[in-house]
């Protein structure tokens, strides 16, 4: 019965701490969203432009955001 308790006591409590990193990992999250909507619309606009190597360029390092 003690170790039931211990358990239940600690599974309730140790997902609760981690609840708080909710909001840093979303603020995270959203962070490199808008930075690589930035980097996918610039590297659009260089696509549009004909300057496909800068295109590449911009949207592989909107890419590697999401790889880390």
């Amino acid at each position: 019965m003690k170790k039931i308790i211990t358990t239940l006591f600690l599974v309730l409590f140790t997902s609760s701490v981690y609840a708080g990193s909710c909001p840093m990992i979303a603020k995270s999250l959203d962070d490199k969203i808008t930075e690589a909507q930035t980097l996918r619309d610039q590297g659009m606009a260089a696509h549009d432009a004909g300057d496909h190597a800068k295109s590449e360029e911009l949207l592989g390092k909107a890419m590697e955001l999401f790889k880390s």
